[in-house]
């Protein structure tokens, strides 16, 4: 067990997780407020981060889960932003909880704020995993207000993201993104129309013969036109079991 863990304060309904096939990493967690899923672990592997030269930001952060998992692949210095205070919070603490201070920061902000934040200092990567729903009514919004802000484009339109990640990454720099395949279409559209150009895509399906439910997006500002379609992943075999691949990617057995 890390050096502190124990004495990191929770609240009442935090826990303490390992984080994935991180054996030195904990993450704290709660079920009412913010627990991480299988779309920030597969955009964290999916997202070619620089390993050693310039610097990076995840947008709407959450409890700081992919700059946590991204600091396990690249030395770079990477800023998390997120807008809930709460989860916000939590971020700083597990930055602090596996002494990672050095390499990654917190920012309690709105992402639409922060290409004026930053000007001219531009990232060489963003990754966002944004809020998915375009729900307008608000009874189908989850009564969790955490939750609702994380999953429904409240805060935030898809739009707003884009055009942010445009402005915070540097010419050549690249934009990865995990969403919902429902709005592929409008993602390409946006990417070009803010010169994001569309590199990498993959198609992420919860088992064979079923729809796909999540697609990664990788651009590169100011890019050439050549976008490669990569294999399928398939998450679950037909009993339930992980396939090989994404096993691998949750706990390194590959």
């Amino acid at each position: 067990m890390n050096e502190g863990v124990g004495e990191m304060e929770l609240r009442e309904d935090e826990r303490i997780d390992f984080l994935l096939a991180e054996e030195n990493m904990r993450i704290i967690q709660s079920e009412t407020v913010f627990s991480f899923s299988l779309d920030a672990v597969l955009l964290a592997d999916f997202a070619q981060i620089p390993k050693k030269r310039g610097k990076a930001i995840d947008l709407c952060t959450g409890n700081g889960v992919v700059p946590l998992l991204l600091s396990r692949k690249t030395i770079i210095p990477i800023t998390g932003v997120e807008i809930q205070a709460r989860l916000f919070d939590m971020a700083m603490r597990n930055v602090a909880l596996n002494k990672l201070d050095t390499q990654l920061s917190m920012l309690h902000g709105d992402l639409i704020d922060m290409p004026k934040k930053f000007g001219n200092d531009k990232f060489d990567m963003v990754t966002v995993n944004p809020p998915y729903f375009q729900t307008l009514n608000e009874k189908l919004h989850n009564k969790n207000d955490f939750l609702t802000i994380a999953r429904h484009e409240i805060c935030c339109t898809l739009e707003d993201v884009i055009k942010a990640c445009s402005k915070l990454v540097k010419s050549g720099g690249k934009v990865a993104m995990v969403h919902r395949p429902s709005r592929l279409m409008d993602i390409l559209t946006m990417f070009r129309q803010y010169k994001i150009e569309p590199k990498r895509l993959r198609f992420v399906y919860p088992k064979q013969n079923k729809e796909a439910n999540m697609v990664l997006i990788e651009g590169i500002r100011d890019g050439n036109p050549d976008l490669k379609l990569l294999p399928p992943l398939t998450v679950f075999h037909d009993d339930d079991s992980y396939t090989k691949e994404v096993e691998g990617i949750l706990y390194g057995k590959r």
